[in-house]
């Protein structure tokens, strides 16, 4: 393969193998002195973030490839609890501090 150029589209390369992109994650870990984490928290990091920002939670499922959103709710939870409780907090402060509030 030496001297040949993989095609730059996606759907014309090979498959990566699952130990391959595992090494080349870990090595640039190593290489940004970044603690190590499996590639798969990157999977579960994005979605928390997208949660966060406000993204819809069945965008996330479909996003994640999950066929029920049931397993989405359950493994972002934690999450969702705490932006309720952040929710719960804006409306104490709208209440306490009416002129204060923006619509």
């Amino acid at each position: 393969m030496e001297g040949q150029r993989l095609p730059l589209h996606p759907a014309q390369r090979p498959p990566i193998e699952p130990a391959t992109l595992t090494r080349h994650f870990n090595a640039l870990l190593r290489r940004a002195r970044l603690r190590h984490i499996r590639f798969h928290d990157l999977r579960h990091s994005a979605a928390t973030l997208l949660l966060e920002q406000g993204a819809e939670l069945v965008v996330i499922k479909e996003l994640l490839g999950h066929a029920h959103i049931d397993v989405t709710a359950t493994v972002y939870a934690h999450v969702r609890l705490r932006l309720q409780r952040d929710a719960i907090d804006l409306l104490g402060n709208a209440l306490r501090n009416p002129d204060e509030t923006t619509t």
